[in-house]
């Protein structure tokens, strides 16, 4: 585990820690400053709050302006492995979060719905990351990111609604306890403001400033300067939520444990389907753990502000979505190490590395 925390940056490597700090300093926010949710109401547009808002849009334009859209159609990877990626990321994958959500949360709608957002989003950044420390195939990940951030804003609102309004009462879990009066208008209005923007911001980014300062300056200086803003809206948002849920202290840890539960079994199950499916096609070591890793890594930044738009931002959906990458840091760091274990274990060495890689 040192060496792979070695390859993160100082902020990415504390992650988990900023945001158990973010909470705690929410809920004493919320405990110092009771008047505090009142103060934020005024600063909203009917049900949308002005800050929050510019907050969850800066904290998904930083991942798309570092995708590499340009690679898609480049990329030499083979179509197998790509299409076995694509179908544990938009098929296998919601599918399993979405069964985690009924088991352990059926009880628990709001949690359970906040979970399957979750799930839905697919990684566009933080895959990256653990590609490169697992020492994964970077050129197939970057088309596998591109191919995710466009088909997410054409399709992410449309999963949500099948997802939390269609599929739970077919399941036997009724959400009309929680009066789930919502329209695939109403997701798709906040996936278009809260992904549609960073999106386009993101694609001109890159397309503009590579044109006018060569891409070794936008990946060098330009990704780097920006990257932080990320994680600063993160924490933001968090303390923000957790400032308004400071009443309900003595509750919050039996919920995080209940949230973290089916994340847990997500990751770890998603990522040994897909390494090891790729692993018996006789794939490589890179590409099948780029497969496996993809697989397992979700889009949190867009499932918080899919939540906190769509649910509110006092609501237990975005609470839930806000778990999401206070587990996934630390279990991704484990399943890097997971990774590399079965790398040694089965002896894949670069000679059984496949052909579309030779």
């Amino acid at each position: 585990m040192s060496e792979n925390k070695k390859g993160l940056s100082f902020l990415d490597r504390f992650l988990t820690v900023w945001i158990l700090l973010a909470m705690i300093i929410g809920i004493l926010i919320g405990y110092i400053f009771p008047n505090f949710a009142n103060m934020l109401n005024k600063l909203s547009i009917g049900a949308t709050s002005i800050p929050i808002a510019i907050g969850l849009i800066l904290m998904m334009y930083p991942p798309l302006a570092k995708v590499k859209y340009e690679e898609i159609g480049k990329s030499k990877t083979s179509k197998k492995p790509f299409k076995i990626a694509i179908l544990y990321n938009w098929f296998i994958g919601p599918l399993v979060m979405f069964l985690l959500a009924i088991i352990f949360l059926h009880n628990y709608p709001h949690l359970m719905i906040g979970v399957i957002l979750v799930g839905l989003a697919r990684c566009i950044a933080m895959v990256l990351v653990w590609n490169d420390l697992a020492d994964g195939d970077r050129d197939f990940v970057a088309l596998l990111v591109a191919f995710n951030a466009i088909w997410q804003v054409i399709t992410y609102s449309i999963f949500a609604y099948v997802f939390i309004k269609i599929l739970p009462p077919i399941f036997g879990v009724s959400t009309k306890a929680i009066n789930l009066n919502i329209s695939i208008k109403d997701i798709a209005t906040s996936v278009l403001i809260y992904l549609g923007i960073p999106f386009v911001a993101g694609v001109l980014s890159r397309l503009l400033l590579v044109k006018a300062k060569g891409n070794t300056w936008y990946e060098k200086n330009f990704i780097p300067k920006i990257s932080p803003i990320t994680l600063i809206a993160l924490l933001f948002t968090i303390i923000v939520m957790f400032s308004l849920k400071g009443k309900y202290i003595v509750t919050l840890p039996l919920q995080v444990l209940m949230v973290a539960i089916p994340l847990t079994l997500y990751f770890i199950i998603m990522f040994l389907m897909g390494f090891f499916t790729s692993y018996k096609f006789k794939y490589g070591y890179s590409e099948s753990t780029t497969v496996g890793l993809n697989a397992a890594s979700n889009d949190f930044e867009l499932a918080i502000a899919v939540a906190v738009a769509v649910f509110g931002l006092n609501s237990n959906e975005a609470f839930a979505s806000v778990i999401g990458p206070l587990i996934e840091v630390p279990v991704m760091l484990m399943l890097v190490n997971v990774a590399l274990y079965f790398r040694k274990r089965l002896n894949w060495n670069k000679n059984k590395e496949s052909n579309s890689e030779k």
